[in-house]
């Protein structure tokens, strides 16, 4: 089967597709579990502090991505040495990264309290979950160099595993500990903190036996530390790191958008932008294969199997969107009901569906971009197209929350979708120029 094809993306994407699938349940199942204690606190603490840390372990997701894109372009290079050191690499900044989060815990926990306006109570439900949260920075950030390197080489149904264990087993374990040992707020935090670390150790161990069938294992410290392999790898993870923060800040800034109306709107929002997540890690099933096959084509120098990846890509992602769409418009109310038995809360979620339901045809071109530019290792036009991207939707969002209140926070969000996507296409020559210049 051509690499190129419809049905190898397809076969590519699936497993990634179910996988991905579990990463917002765990979202909506903490959600569902805090939004049916009664106390509005208890969703609004945890949908403020899942979005923080969501924008600070998100901030380090160059560790996929950049992984992704120097794995698979050494992998259609058959340079299989240069994997196990690029691994090795990320494995130390995860190391330095985590230290740092650790000492750096009490400062971040205290200026996020300054940026929110919450009540004593849900204060109090937040800085539970933090200091429990912060301590799954080690194993959340190495699933990130795992799944990278896995759909790197293309073999996707490993990275899906992976994803689809540690979410799976999330859920699992937040269930118990809320529902079985009253922990409430604390339970959900120790299941993600509990399913990291045994995640991440699992398939660390598996990750070494795997690259030992391709290359003889061995810690070469100079290759390791390479100055010129160091500096490649900062540039292309520094471009996507500050990419990812804008990103990241740019759904904060939605969470902060909603509390400045009204806790109640917090908690609305909380539970549709879920729903807009979980149709996002569908999406990105393609994007995250796509970006394999990108690399591929460029280590092997394939401009024809480039064009038609970019091609069957983007028409498997558009249809989904609108599929999503569709089911979203039939089912909506439903899901609203089961995640939450406040009144208040399913009347406000209700009222501003009809963004939910839209969102996910619209925001499926800026996911399918995001992955051919990731795969390219084009991260320096990532960037500037986020900064131009997240610099208007500041601006919009401004003018349109102060005319039009809730309805201008989705809407704002919505036309940055399309903004990311626009000026990511203006940068696409730019990967087909690599090949002219090969």
């Amino acid at each position: 089967m051509e690499k190129s094809s419809i049905g190898y993306i397809l076969k590519l994407s699936i497993p990634i597709f179910f996988a991905n699938l579990a990463i917002p349940l765990v979202a909506i199942i903490d959600t569902s579990l805090m939004g049916n204690l009664g106390n509005v606190s208890y969703l609004s603490a945890t949908s403020v502090a899942a979005n923080l840390f969501s924008m600070i372990f998100w901030s380090f997701g160059f560790l996929r991505m950049g992984t992704v894109g120097m794995v698979s372009q050494a992998n259609g290079a058959e340079n299989y040495k240069e994997i196990l050191n690029i691994i090795l690499r990320n494995l130390l900044f995860v190391i330095i990264l985590s230290i740092v989060l650790f000492f750096a815990q009490n400062l971040i926990l205290k200026i996020s309290l300054q940026i929110f306006d919450l009540n004593s109570q849900t204060t109090t439900f937040y800085k539970e979950y933090f200091k429990i949260r912060i301590y799954s920075a080690p194993g959340e950030l190495t699933l990130y160099i795992i799944t990278g390197l896995f759909v790197g080489l293309q073999k996707t149904k490993i990275s899906s595993i992976a994803v689809g264990f540690f979410s799976i087993l999330n859920i699992i374990l937040s269930i118990i500990l809320v529902t079985q040992y009253n922990l409430n707020i604390k339970g959900v935090a120790y299941g993600t903190l509990f399913s990291g670390i045994i995640t991440s150790t699992v398939f660390l161990i598996y990750t070494f036996f795997y690259l030992n069938n391709l290359t003889k294992i061995n810690f070469i410290i100079r290759e390791i530390v390479d100055l010129n392999k160091l500096k490649n790898i900062f540039d292309i993870n520094f471009n996507i790191f500050i990419r990812t923060i804008l990103l990241t800040f740019s759904f904060l800034w939605f969470t902060y958008l909603g509390s400045k109306i009204g806790e109640k709107y917090i908690a609305a929002n909380a539970i549709l932008i879920n729903l807009v997540f979980l149709s996002a890690f569908i999406l990105d099933a393609y994007a995250f294969s796509t970006e394999g096959i990108i690399g591929y084509s460029l280590g092997k120098k394939d401009k024809n199997l480039f064009s038609s990846i970019v091609k069957n890509s983007f028409i498997l992602s558009s249809v989904t969107g609108l599929g999503i769409s569709i089911v979203y418009y039939f089912i909506h109310k439903n899901v609203i009901f089961m995640m939450s038995d406040i009144d208040l809360i399913r009347s406000l979620s209700l009222d501003y569906s009809i963004w939910m339901i839209i969102l996910p045809f619209f925001a499926s071109f800026c996911y399918q971009f995001d992955g051919i530019f990731i795969g390219a290792s084009q991260t320096k036009e990532i960037r500037n197209a986020m900064f131009f991207s997240v610099s208007l939707y500041l601006l919009i969002s401004l003018v349109l929350t102060n005319y039009i209140s809730n309805h201008g926070v989705w809407i704002s969000l919505t036309i940055f979708m399309i903004l990311r996507a626009l000026s990511l296409y203006f940068y696409l020559n730019r990967i087909y120029l690599r090949f002219n210049d090969s």
